[in-house]
């Protein structure tokens, strides 16, 4: 009964949102030399509550500072967020997992949901930051393109990489733009570029960085040095492709294995669900159940090492 209210609570709260979005009337298209100027409204009473969390949590982290979902890993991440607004967030998910686990299973699965709620953030964030330093790999090939053209334009490497930020897409953009306004602020060129490839973990990225430093040095036609990095990082690129290629196959077994077990448990549980259930009752069971998830950790980290081909 517990569940058929909380669904069909979700289910009157969306009809209701649907309703007055589809039941909004119409503002009519004013001219913009007929529009009044827009005055201040005051601020809600959830905008102020929300805002005198967001400073409490600031003051908290000021007097004592922590190294979870640190500011640095939130811009790799590419979230346009502050710390304590993240760490509002997880707190906001925790209260509602509570509530969801209570109202479907009890107190203990709400307990149970609110300790997964930062390791479903921490996910979130290696999954984004993954996807973006994917991104700027891929990317460099076109970013290279540009520093050259923009170099046998006869601007100079910093306007070159000016250019590249405007023109670029994200998340280079956004990382050629903060190298210029490191730059401008007196940091040297070669030190934000290795600062960039770490941050993205890029090591061809770093090659072009020491490239552009040895042209500094010795001097030299840099937009030929950078075709012939842009060379060198396309052919290793195919060779990645193909790697990828070749190795697919085994993920997808390694997936598949992994997979297998908790398949075969869940198909007993409802085919037949004593034969099952003397696993779980048992102490001879329970004393399986944890070497079987030793052996699996062992299966699984050796199956990690195959696939994962370093090159």
């Amino acid at each position: 009964m517990t569940v058929l209210f909380v669904v069909g609570s979700v289910l009157c709260l969306a009809a209701i949102l649907l309703a007055m979005f589809v039941l909004k009337p119409q503002q009519a298209a004013i001219p913009v030399d007929r529009r009044r100027p827009v005055r201040e409204e005051t601020p809600s009473q959830l905008s102020r509550f929300a805002g005198a969390a967001v400073r409490g949590v600031e003051g908290f982290l000021q007097r004592h500072p922590q190294r979870l979902y640190r500011q640095e890993v939130l811009n790799i991440a590419g979230l346009r967020l502050s710390q304590a607004d993240f760490f509002i967030l997880v707190l906001v998910g925790g209260l509602v997992g509570l509530l969801l686990g209570t109202a479907l299973g009890g107190l203990l699965l709400g307990l149970l949901f609110v300790l997964l709620t930062p390791l479903i953030a921490q996910v979130f964030i290696a999954q984004r930051t993954s996807r973006r330093r994917g991104k700027f790999d891929s990317q460099l090939s076109d970013t290279l393109q540009l520093l050259t053209g923009g170099l046998r334009a006869g601007h100079s490497i910093l306007r070159a990489v000016d250019a590249a930020a405007t023109e670029a897409d994200s998340p280079t953009a956004e990382e050629m733009r903060r190298v210029v306004t490191e730059t401008s602020l007196g940091k040297d060129l070669l030190r934000s570029l290795n600062d960039t490839s770490h941050r993205m973990q890029c090591e061809d990225f770093a090659w072009t960085a020491q490239a552009i430093q040895i042209n500094r040095e010795v001097g030299g036609d840099l937009a030929e040095v950078l075709d012939h990095v842009n060379d060198t990082i396309r052919e290793r690129s195919e060779i990645k492709g193909q790697i990828r290629a070749l190795s697919a196959e085994g993920k997808f077994s390694a997936y598949i294995l992994m997979a297998l077990p908790f398949g075969i448990i869940a198909m007993l549980s409802l085919v037949n669900p004593g034969y099952i259930g003397v696993l779980f009752s048992a102490p001879l069971g329970w004393v399986m159940i944890g070497v079987s998830v030793v052996m699996m950790i062992i299966g699984g980290l050796w199956l990690r090492k195959i696939i994962d081909l370093k090159f």
